[in-house]
């Protein structure tokens, strides 16, 4: 197993894409290449403890920072790839360096959406994607600032507890008739509302921004006027508009690109020797029978270890189901499935919806697609089960908090 790995992008699908080939005892060189100057680290804590001051910052790194030299991984942080020749093997970074390369490990992740709108360039117009964006954001988020959150997705209602959780006044603006909308439908997103309703935030649904309106000094934000004429006044404005997947290298290199790399179950692309992992991977799932791109952190931890398998040799295919967790206020929350474009037939609710501790289930014709549980734990396993199994599950039975999920199957 000599020759040498590349692998592009130092955030944690990379790291994990280099801890699994030294683990399975590959003995080549590795080049892990970043263009943050920070080691490797999970993005998890930047909007939920690390952003509310619960959890330390080095706890969001992948490794100890002497775990590179110790595992001969020759870790380039700064370091920009700007392409990729497929003949030669090489990867030419912003130095004009070229590293030559066995295999290629594409892991470049995404990156926000930018508002567009006038003003969105001021000062105290910000994102959330980067450890140094948290730590920005954590001194920002200060007892009776007034914070306007655009975008009622994940990061934004997480970045919304925070910002309650620091005393600010907080509005949310979001286009859809409810948050998390195309994520839950609206059984379960209209819980979600009702969540941050609650807790004081000013959401407002329904709604499109105009402008970004400066205060009088005409540099720093002062307002967020909407298309109506309405106008919020802000100290700060958080963008949370959703991401795209960095795949402009892999698509100037002529790979197969089509809303991510498209990638088989071993992860391999167009090219045998370049694979794809994180969000960037639109990748083959045998259990679910198509291409799934997914942007949530379980995957950047698991699809690396399929990477390194197939790099050196092993017949091991991604099939794990997607999974992602958030904590806002006192709700937590744990969803594994995929519904996927044909959608579902209902809802399923076990449990206390209105008391938010719950286990809600997605089926089409019978079959579990989907579920999450609210305050509810030590369920992902059999839930998980449930949905591989495809079968057939009475709704009586899987609304009844008395039949044991295992019982199901």
């Amino acid at each position: 197993m000599s020759g040498q790995v590349v692998v592009v992008g130092a955030g944690l699908a990379g790291a994990k894409t280099v801890e699994g080939l030294r683990q399975r005892g590959y003995d080549g060189g590795i080049v892990l290449l970043g263009t943050e100057t920070d080691r490797p680290y999970e993005r998890p804590p930047l909007s939920k403890g690390y952003l509310q001051g619960s959890d330390e910052r080095d706890g969001a790194f992948v490794h100890p920072a002497d775990w590179y030299a110790t595992h001969d991984v020759d870790l380039r942080l700064g370091t920009t790839a700007r392409s990729i020749d497929l003949g030669a093997r090489d990867v030419v970074d912003g130095s004009g360096t070229r590293t030559g390369w066995d295999h290629l490990v594409l892991a470049t992740g995404s990156e926000p959406r930018r508002l567009d709108v006038p003003g969105a360039g001021l000062d105290g117009v910000v994102q959330l994607r980067t450890l140094d964006d948290s730590d920005r954001l954590r001194t920002l988020l200060t007892a009776g600032k007034r914070v306007v959150v655009v975008g009622g997705g994940w990061i934004g209602l997480e970045v919304t507890a925070a910002a309650r959780a620091a005393g600010c006044e907080v509005s949310v603006l979001v286009r859809d008739p409810l948050p998390l909308l195309a994520v839950l439908g609206p059984e379960l997103a209209a819980m979600f509302a009702d969540l941050h309703r609650e807790n004081g935030v000013d959401l407002r649904t329904r709604t499109e921004i105009s402008e970004i309106v400066a205060s009088g000094d005409g540099t720093h934000v002062g307002a967020v006027e909407l298309a109506d004429g309405t106008l919020i006044d802000a100290d700060l404005v958080v963008v949370g508009i959703g991401a795209a997947p960095r795949v402009d290298l892999a698509k100037a290199a002529g790979l197969h690109v089509e809303n991510g790399v498209v990638v088989d179950a071993h992860l391999r692309s167009t090219n045998p020797h370049v694979l794809a992992v994180g969000d960037i991977a639109r990748a083959h799932h045998p259990l679910l029978g198509t291409h799934v791109r997914v942007e949530h952190w379980a995957n950047a931890l698991n699809q690396p270890a399929t990477a390194a398998a197939t790099i050196v040799g092993a017949d091991e295919p991604y099939d794990k189901l997607p999974y992602f967790f958030t904590d806002q206020f006192d709700l937590g929350m744990e969803y594994v499935g995929y519904v996927g474009v044909h959608g579902y037939d209902e809802v399923v609710v076990r449990g206390d919806l209105q008391g938010r501790e719950l286990v809600a289930f997605w089926r089409r014709e019978g079959r579990v697609l989907a579920a999450m549980n609210v305050n509810v734990w030590d369920v992902v396993d059999d839930v998980q089960a449930l949905i591989r199994s495809g079968a057939v599950v009475d709704h009586h039975r899987l609304a009844d908090p008395e039949v044991p999920l295992a019982d199901l199957l």
